[in-house]
């Protein structure tokens, strides 16, 4: 069996990590199938959502500690192991940003530490009732530092900093309060109320959702003037389009749109 799956349906491609002996830990492996993937997908005309799901007692348990252990043996003590795994964690996960196609998390049993970082780095979530999330490297004596940099652009600063701080993990009411995910499924109907939501997104015109999400992320980090002068540019852009024009008529007709993309 392969270590990450992909199924498509349609136009949705499903990541699934299958690793459960690891609890789908980010290994080295994993990391470059993930990133394999993503730069496929990152090319892929046909796909116009991604779902990203964990095979086993848990969606994802964060890096292979085992594994970061052996790195120490190198001369240097693994300062050159750790950084190039670190350099390579941000890669994938701002991977998922750069993507044109919304990506979805479909977690379940426990998500955390660069585990509860993919969640947070998907433009969406999906959590199975149940589901436990936490950024707990503090408990060993390593800050979360990275998985900080997505949690703390998901949730408010002090939910964030109390997370880290603590170690505590948080359920999925209370990751739904605080905006880490989105919905909250029976474990049973998890997967099919994922795939509606990834169904209901692939069913938008793929190009206006590619220069929306491009758009949605690079606003954020403006100040409110210059996001404005960027967004209002955007639409221009997006109003010129021949889909759109027919979109609209299309709206205004009171029939369905003939899109071309």
């Amino acid at each position: 069996m392969a270590l990450l799956e992909r199924n498509d349906t349609g136009p949705i491609a499903h990541l699934h990590l299958n690793d459960p002996t690891r609890l789908n830990a980010l290994s080295d492996e994993m990391l470059a199938a993930l990133q394999s993937q993503f730069d496929a997908l990152k090319q892929d005309v046909t796909i116009r959502a991604v779902v990203i799901s964990g095979e086993g007692k848990a969606f994802c348990a964060g890096h292979d500690l085992k594994q970061m252990q052996q790195g120490r043996q190198a001369e240097d003590g693994g300062r050159a192991y750790f950084k190039d795994l670190f350099d390579r964690c941000t890669r994938v996960m701002m991977s998922i940003r750069e993507m044109p196609q919304p990506v979805i998390a479909m977690p379940h049993g426990i998500a955390t530490a660069a585990g509860c970082q993919l969640v947070a780095s998907c433009d969406m979530a999906v959590a199975a009732e149940g589901t436990r999330f936490g950024v707990n490297g503090v408990n060993i004596g390593l800050f979360c530092s990275t998985p900080m940099v997505a949690l703390s652009r998901n949730v408010p600063r002090k939910q964030a900093f109390e997370m880290l701080t603590t170690g505590e993990f948080i359920d999925t009411e209370r990751a739904l309060a605080i905006g880490l995910i989105n919905r909250v499924a029976s474990p049973d109907s998890l997967e099919a109320e994922t795939m509606q939501l990834a169904e209901t997104v692939a069913s938008k015109l793929s190009a206006a959702v590619t220069i929306g999400k491009r758009a949605f992320y690079d606003q954020v980090e403006m100040t409110l003037d210059e996001a404005y002068a960027h967004t209002g540019a955007v639409m221009v852009e997006n109003m010129l389009w021949r889909d759109t024009n027919e979109g609209i008529a299309a709206f205004i007709e009171k029939r369905p749109p003939d899109w071309q993309s």
